[in-house]
């Protein structure tokens, strides 16, 4: 017989026994027993490990000695792991000696043997509570083909609590090819696609999977344009100008944009909007205005909240699209919290509050993140009130938050984006350099699959995008002719992206044309 023990692979590092008995488990696991059993036979290599086999003819013997002798044998097991092995196999055993009347042996087991495993007090009482509690009706009326399977069970509960050699983890095959595949996944640039992939080779992605070329040019509004955002679903563009107006896009089936409502009730430039998690409604701010909430079905404003000394830089949305935070630049104002109607339900204020900057609610809605005029970004824990405060050493311009709640990227005057945890886990950030800003406000935007793409305008008119794990651009987008002020990355297709510029259009980004005319 060949040597089970060399290596295999173009390397050889891969244990020949070891990769046949993956084969094998995997074959199993699919359905394929046929094909299992023969390459067992075949190869003189056993899916399960001796001792397993062992403990396997014990347990569905009812042999629990025997079970107990073979765990106590294994010699990879930790004190810990054959403790609760030993539990699940006193437990059956307890259920057994029970219906078949042994409660002299019950008793034993329960006062004597499970105490001794040191498994903690509360959890022998609950198990025999769970034993005793059950009434006379069903204790000694468990027929034998319910005690074979609650056997099995217990065997399949054993299979994941021993360590290798004596048994394989399980999908082994599975999770290592996918591990591969994940691994290859985070070192590809331009990996943005939710779709399987193929194993057949390498993964690598072009650029044609990220927004590179301009498909379509926007121009109804008349002066520069200082906001755009995507809508949650994906099917709306929101976009605010100094032109003091805000539009409301549709996203067509094409790909292509369309105005939808032309929102004209400010007096002043409109330098924010911010979508109900909904989709429903709209909020628009500028910056020496009031806020207004509107209808997006419809495009009439619905509630205009403060009056018009309340200058209001941000505003934000809480998960139930029913309440809503905006925040002012004057510290007497600081941060209120309506619902939709306008009437007020929490507000942090005082002369001591700083500038709000911009602010943002995290998708789960449990945490409230400031940015104010003191460079410090402070992370408020809405349910426990816990604060937490970052200081940044430049000027910071923008917020925005990743899908998951889990990150905040933040713009800086020094020509930086840094990268935070909300959990505050990070003493450092990631930081991301490329682009031009030290005059004007800039807005950047996590993007494509599982976020793992920024974007940001820059003051040299171009739009650079990062890999979120590289610190250099990956992309850098030329198109507009003057500062570009935010861009937008669409949450549900992930291969348009929306810039809006000081040259009075917005430009919808999508993969190139040979991508395009091939898909």
């Amino acid at each position: 017989m060949e040597n089970q023990q060399s290596g295999t692979g173009p390397k050889g590092l891969i244990k020949r026994h070891e990769f046949v008995r993956v084969i094998i488990q995997c074959l199993y696991s699919l359905g394929y027993g046929k094909s299992a059993s023969c390459l067992e036979s075949e190869s003189g290599i056993s899916y399960k490990s001796v001792e397993f086999e062992l403990l396997e003819s014990h347990a569905l013997d009812g042999n629990w000695d025997g079970c107990i002798d073979t765990l106590t044998a294994i010699m990879d097991l930790t004190g810990e792991t054959r403790t609760s092995a030993l539990y699940l196999v006193f437990k059956q055993c307890l259920l057994e000696y029970l219906n078949r009347g042994d409660d002299s042996l019950a008793l034993s087991v329960l006062r004597k043997t499970i105490p001794a495993l040191h498994v903690g007090r509360e959890k022998a009482h609950n198990l025999a509570y769970s034993i005793l509690s059950m009434n006379d009706k069903e204790l000694g009326k468990i027929d034998e083909c319910v005690i074979h399977e609650l056997r099995k069970t217990l065997l399949l509960d054993l299979e994941k609590l021993l360590p290798p050699p004596t048994v394989v983890p399980q999908r082994r095959l599975e999770h290592l090819v996918e591990t591969a595949i994940l691994a290859q996944m985070d070192s590809c640039l331009y990996h943005n696609t939710g779709d399987t992939v193929s194993i057949y080779e390498d993964h690598c992605c072009s650029r044609d999977q990220i927004p590179t070329e301009t498909v379509q040019i926007l121009t109804e509004h008349k002066n520069e344009v200082w906001f755009v955002q995507f809508s949650n679903n994906g099917e709306y563009l929101a976009s605010s100008s100094s032109d003091c107006t805000a539009i409301i896009w549709k996203v067509l089936e094409d790909g292509k944009l369309t105005m939808k409502h032309a929102l004209r009730s400010h007096q002043n430039p409109v330098s924010f909007v911010a979508w109900s998690p909904d989709d429903t409604k709209l909020l628009t701010c500028g910056n020496v205005e009031v806020l207004k909430l509107w209808d997006v079905e419809t495009g009439t404003c619905k509630h205009t909240f403060g009056d018009h000394g309340f200058i209001v830089t941000s505003c934000a949305w809480f998960p139930d699209s029913k309440r809503l935070v905006c925040g002012s630049s004057e510290p007497e104002k600081g941060i209120y919290m309506w619902d939709c109607d306008g009437s007020e339900i929490k507000a942090w204020k005082g002369m001591r509050m700083p500038k709000v900057v911009d602010l943002a609610v995290t998708p789960d809605g449990e945490n409230l993140v400031t940015v104010s005029s003191d460079k410090e970004i402070r992370i408020l824990n809405l349910g426990t009130n816990a604060e937490n405060v970052i200081s940044e050493e430049h000027p910071i311009t923008s917020l925005s938050i990743s899908a998951d709640s889990k990150y905040f990227i933040v713009n800086l005057n020094s020509q930086e984006i840094h990268l935070w945890d909300v959990a505050g886990k990070c003493e450092k950030p990631l930081k991301y350099t490329g682009h031009k800003q030290h005059k004007y406000v800039i807005r950047s935007c996590f993007g494509g699959v599982n976020s793992s793409f920024i974007a940001s305008g820059s003051e040299n008119s171009q739009v650079y995008i990062w890999n979120q794990q590289v610190s250099r651009p990956i992309e850098v987008l030329f198109g507009h002719s003057m500062t570009v002020n935010c861009v937008s990355w669409n949450p549900r297709r992930h291969q348009m992206l929306a810039s809006a510029s000081d040259d009075h259009t917005i430009r919808i980004w999508g993969p190139s044309q040979s991508k395009r005319k091939t898909a």
